[in-house]
This record gives C-alpha cells, sequence and structure tokens, in this order.
C-alpha cells in the first residue's frame, strides 16, 4: 500500500473512531437529561475550581434562582466529554447546550474569532476587556448563529507566555527549533513558525505527558494554566513574553437556544454577562494564586523585551486578516488603546 493509500486508511480510522467517541458523549448526555429534566448540559477542558468553570455553574445557579428552578446547568468539567473541538461539534448539533471554548477551534469556523486571538492585539487586560465588551465584542459573538452557535460572553484568558524544558527565552533567536505546543489552529501554528520554532498542535491534557517525554520543549500559556496543569513541574523556564491577551468564549447551542422562549432567550443572554464579573473576579485571584505557587517552586521566571517579539508576531497579521469586516474591527480595537484617541 503506497503512503497515500496509508494516509487515507489512517484518516478513515480516526474519522471512526471520532464518530465513536462523540457517538459515545452523546449517549451519556441523554442518560444524564433523562435524570436531570430541568437542566442543561455544559462542558469545560479545564478542572472543576478553574475560573470559567465556576463562573458557568454561578451561572446555572442564577438561572435555576430566577426561574424558580425550570432552567439549571450540569458542569462537565476537566474535559470529561473529550477536548474542546469534538466538544464543539456536539454543540453545534445539540448534543451539549453550553460550551466554554478557547478561540483557536472556533478560528476554523469563523474568520471574525481570529481577530482577538492575534498575537500583541491588546496593550492591557483592560484595552482587552474594553473591546470586548462592547460593540466589536457583540459583532464578534454574534458571528457565531451562522455555524450554529450562539456566543454569550467573553471570559479572561489572561496574559500567555512562553514555557520550556531547555532555557530561558530573552529573544526570538532562542527559539529557533524549539518544539513548542499551541492549540489546533492555523493563526496558533503561524505565530510560532513566525519565531522560527516548530509548532505541534496538541490538545491541553496531553501537554503535562510531552513535555515530560520530550515530545515537546515547550508551549505557551497563562500562570493558571500553566500552574493548574502541572505543567510547571516539568518545564522549568517561564518567560514573560504576554504575547496573547486572547479572551476566551461562552457560547450555546443555537438548536438548544431556538427551543427558549424570547423571554429565557433574554434571561439566558443577561445572566451570562452578569457571569463575567464573577469570573474576572476570580481570575484575578486565581493569576495571582497560580504565580505564588509556581514562584515557590523553584521555576526560573523572567522578563522579556516584546519589541523583537512584537516585530515578528505582527508581521504575520497580514496571513489572517484578509477581510474588510476583519480589518475593520482590527483598526476599531487598536483605535481604543490609550495615547490614540
Amino acid at each position: 500500500m503506497n503512503d497515500q493509500a496509508n494516509g487515507t486508511a489512517s484518516s478513515k480510522v480516526m474519522s471512526i473512531s471520532r464518530r465513536m467517541m462523540i457517538g459515545g458523549s452523546l449517549a451519556m448526555l441523554a442518560a444524564c437529561n433523562g435524570r436531570f429534566s430541568s437542566l442543561f448540559t455544559s462542558t469545560d477542558t479545564h478542572v472543576l475550581g478553574y475560573p470559567t468553570v465556576q463562573a458557568v455553574i454561578r451561572f446555572g445557579e442564577t438561572l435555576s434562582a430566577q426561574t424558580n428552578g425550570r432552567l439549571g446547568v450540569k458542569m462537565y468539567a476537566g474535559g470529561q466529554l473529550g477536548n474542546e473541538r469534538d466538544t464543539l461539534e456536539i454543540t453545534t448539533f445539540g448534543g451539549l447546550d453550553f460550551n466554554r471554548v478557547n478561540l483557536a477551534p472556533l478560528n476554523s469556523i469563523e474568520p471574525l474569532t481570529k481577530v482577538p486571538a492575534l498575537p500583541f492585539l491588546f496593550e492591557s487586560t483592560e484595552h482587552m476587556r474594553t473591546a470586548m465588551d462592547g460593540d466589536i465584542g457583540d459583532e464578534i459573538l454574534a458571528s457565531l448563529e451562522p455555524h450554529g452557535l450562539i456566543g454569550l460572553c467573553f471570559y479572561d484568558s489572561g496574559s500567555r507566555s512562553f514555557y520550556n524544558t531547555r532555557g530561558p527565552i530573552n529573544s526570538p533567536e532562542d527559539m529557533v527549533g524549539l518544539k513548542l505546543r499551541v492549540p489546533g489552529s492555523d493563526l496558533y501554528i503561524g505565530m510560532i513558525d513566525s519565531l522560527g520554532a516548530d509548532a505541534v498542535p496538541m490538545p491541553l491534557d496531553e501537554v503535562y505527558q510531552s513535555l515530560a517525554q520530550g515530545v515537546i520543549d515547550g508551549a505557551e500559556n497563562n500562570w493558571p494554566s500553566f500552574e493548574n496543569g502541572k505543567h510547571f513541574e516539568v518545564a522549568r523556564y517561564y518567560s514573560l513574553t504576554r504575547h496573547l491577551l486572547a479572551p476566551e468564549m461562552f457560547v450555546m447551542s443555537k438548536i438548544s437556544w431556538d427551543k427558549l422562549s424570547a423571554d429565557d432567550q433574554a434571561l439566558v443572554r443577561d445572566t451570562a454577562k452578569q457571569s463575567v464579573i464573577y469570573m474576572r473576579e476570580l481570575w484575578d485571584a486565581q493569576v495571582a494564586k497560580s504565580m505564588e505557587i509556581v514562584l515557590a517552586s523553584g521555576v526560573e521566571v523572567n522578563e522579556v523585551d516584546p519589541a523583537p517579539f512584537t516585530e515578528k508576531m505582527m508581521g504575520m497579521w497580514g496571513d489572517f486578516i484578509d477581510t474588510p469586516q476583519q480589518q475593520d474591527l482590527v483598526d476599531r480595537i487598536l483605535s481604543l488603546r490609550k495615547g490614540t484617541n
């Protein structure tokens, strides 16, 4: 059998396995819904105590209080139902009601979601929150509806920096040849390629083992994920490039949304927006806690001059921003930077 045939056969096996996994997840959810008829289902790859998980739990509690128990949410945290790409697919055809998801798997679905995922787009957390809480964020959220999803709100994901097992990163030259994990997104791959490193797309739950076994040299993420995933135990160098301040999204299946009355739709949307305030309180506290844990463990943390990284990474924006609507969003976000008004 030639290489092409081998590749086709392998793809078919992966496709069958993927369908079996999704089918099993749907069967589990159907059984759960039989026991909890008034509850929506929601999923998150992060563990139970993570700020996004707790925010969605609070969202469900508020829904229940507002409807005298008629509506509520059953949370499946810690990747119980699979990785984000798979659970997002389940959500689009109604097998899950809600999902907290990174922008990466959405990038291949809707081009507007690439905008807030651009490296060095946001100059600060305040800048990101201002942009995503207003008309710009609403426009990106609304863009998901034709794809079977209702965008409800944005959650913080902090600033992302590079960590690795080899040594401190002080310049892009230090990254040449490093194998770095990224979420499955062409934009993230392009970002790593622009620095001379080798991007390795990989689900988050495989990162720890891959670092420990030397399959990858490092990754990039925020303080809480670096700490919660125990990646700091094996990757002992954390270099603060702060190249991304991309938020995450809380979405609902359009199939589930369309079953709600107009009043319940308004309640769900308003309650989701309210959960952002709570999430950010938890997030800021979690960042401080994770920093303390990581620093106490002896991880070598170094500040980085962002200028050479900014120059290289902003150079790849044009490869992914190729529509007038995307460019308009970029321009409006940039106009919100301090000193530009």
